[in-house]
């Protein structure tokens, strides 16, 4: 799914990829030849990306394959080939479930609307000269187009030039690495063919980059709700927490305002969203009067079930996002 012009790999997705090997049917296969084509069906199906080597680890091991090394060397029937396909597969939806990873598909479509609109392109050069202009004399070097870009960014378009070198044969190509100065009309008629032939390749063979966001999506909360040892643990160290003659709700509250991210919960750091979240949550939890022969642990089992579960639901319909360079 999508959201604000990012992309939430999720593992949809890869839920309704058809696989088949590419090999014909009696014919063994080795364990590489299974990974890399699993790994390209992967990648095509989310958009171009090259999943992380951790996640791939992750996958393996979930399936049972600890050594993958010694997997790539081994020699596979075609049925228990395509039955461990289907599985890695699966395993990296399933991952991607849990922990769901955002990119930013930079298509030349965001400079295109920039370009096409005047006004638009005027004011965003205006912007990006005075940013540059430091010393407000109305001239910086040529070279500083470079800077511009880097000022843009994935948000206006613009791929990191670590994961797009055809950036620098770009500016190299329209003269735009010179140290001789420009004003700001030069300025703007240099950056729009740049941002031109960018948006014409980006068009052509877009740039997949990955987001340093974090996702919270109840899904963690769903898996610790179904782990009964995980729960009574956590109300264990609940319970040592100083109470202060503070109702159940509010020792679990403050507890989860500085352990809740261990349980799949946003931290809060001051963000309105979070806070808004706490509080909708909680303030629809009561704290009614429970049975005299239930013990205080299970007093706090119950009540942390409870709001937990709430979170879940709250968070896999609105889930909150965090940004993991702030």
């Amino acid at each position: 799914m999508s959201d604000g012009g990012l992309t939430i790999l999720d593992g949809t997705q890869l839920r309704a990829v058809n696989l088949s090997l590419p090999s014909p049917a009696g014919i063994s296969v080795t364990g590489a030849q299974v990974l890399d084509f699993a790994e390209s069906k992967v990648s095509e199906s989310l958009f171009g990306f090259s999943l992380p080597d951790a996640l791939k680890s992750a996958a393996l091991k979930r399936i049972g394959i600890s050594d993958d090394l010694e997997f790539r060397i081994e020699q596979i029937d075609c049925e228990n080939a395509l039955s461990i396909l289907q599985n890695y597969v699966d395993s990296i939806a399933n991952k991607l479930q849990d922990d769901p990873i955002v990119i930013a598909i930079l298509d030349g479509k965001t400079l295109q609307v920039f370009l096409e609109d005047e006004d638009d392109f005027a004011m965003l050069a205006e912007n990006l000269f005075t940013d540059l202009d430091t010393e407000d004399r109305g001239k910086i070097k040529r070279n500083q187009i470079r800077d511009a870009l880097f000022h843009m960014g994935v948000e206006m378009g613009i791929p990191p030039l670590s994961e797009f070198p055809l950036l620098s044969d770009i500016l190299k190509r329209h003269r735009a690495e010179g140290e001789d100065e420009l004003g700001q009309a030069q300025f703007a008629h240099l950056l729009q063919p740049v941002l031109q032939e960018l948006a014409d390749v980006l068009a052509e063979k877009p740039v997949v980059v990955l987001q340093k966001i974090k996702i919270n999506n109840g899904s963690k909360l769903r898996k610790i709700l179904a782990d009964e040892k995980q729960l009574s643990e956590t109300v264990e160290k609940i319970m040592q927490e100083e109470k202060d003659g503070l109702s159940i709700k509010d020792v679990i509250r403050h507890y989860l305002e500085k352990n809740g991210a261990s349980l799949g919960l946003p931290p809060l750091k001051n963000d309105e969203v979070v806070i808004l979240l706490y509080d909708a949550v909680l303030g629809d939890i009561e704290n009614g009067d429970t049975d005299a022969k239930t013990s205080e642990k299970d007093e706090f089992l119950v009540f942390l079930k409870e709001i937990l579960d709430k979170f879940a639901a709250q968070l896999e319909v609105n889930p909150t996002f965090h940004d993991l360079g702030n």
